[in-house]
């Protein structure tokens, strides 16, 4: 039984999403502050964190700083902030996803499961990886589309296998740049949307509507799987 801690400091929302989760056959804990929340998070080592960001001891953000430096536990965040800073703040220091409040509850169960799912399976270099009509070879670094292989340059196979590597996860301009350029190209985010474009061209049906590579508006973007 996978086991979730929720921290959340308004009892009705910890409750009611406890409750939710018990129903979906997961062991839950619950902490109303930052403090008790670490102390639960060392002890349980549950195998998910749902954080809220405004806790009565201190900042959400700085729960998932603390986590970071020993943990790769999934942590989902759910917070009433919506300002897109806010946001990218919270991922770039580790969380993995990002709800704003009100949210619905079958989101918020079908990101936790999304989390959990990538967490077991981890990476597997020689993998075969299916996105719906694509498969992504890891092995020898091809992709196929409807049966026919498809051409991608290095950067457009490097981004695809860094969403790949992060898959239902949001991962911010800054994370992709990171990872797919290095540390030097911080302010160039119109590499990502042009090779994102690029991808889009050349793995969606109808590039225009993306069913697996989305948009995070103001933050960044999402493999789904």
């Amino acid at each position: 039984m996978k086991k979730i801690l929720v921290i959340e400091d308004e009892q009705h929302i910890s409750r009611f999403i406890l409750k939710v989760l018990e129903d979906e056959g997961y062991q839950t804990f619950m902490a109303l502050n930052g403090q008790r929340g670490l102390i639960e998070a060392a002890s349980r080592r549950p195998d998910l964190i749902v954080l809220d960001l405004g806790l009565p001891d201190g900042d959400g953000v700085d729960i998932i700083r603390d986590v970071r430096t020993w943990s790769n536990v999934p942590i989902v965040v759910l917070s009433a902030r919506v300002d897109e800073q806010d946001k990218i703040n919270a991922l770039n220091q580790g969380a993995d996803d990002y709800l704003i409040k009100p949210f619905s509850i079958g989101e918020l169960i079908a990101r936790i499961n999304a989390q959990l799912r990538r967490y077991q399976h981890g990476e597997n270099d020689n993998a075969i990886i299916n996105i719906g009509n694509i498969e992504v070879d890891l092995s020898c670094r091809q992709v196929i589309k409807n049966n026919e292989i498809v051409h991608l340059t290095p950067i457009e196979y490097k981004l695809l296998i860094v969403l790949l590597r992060n898959a239902q996860r949001v991962l911010t301009y800054q994370q992709i740049l990171n990872e797919v350029w290095g540390k030097g190209h911080q302010t160039q985010e119109h590499y990502v949307r042009i090779f994102m474009s690029n991808l889009r061209q050349k793995l969606e049906d109808e590039p225009s509507r993306p069913n697996y590579l989305l948009t995070e508006i103001g933050v960044g973007y999402r493999l789904r799987m």
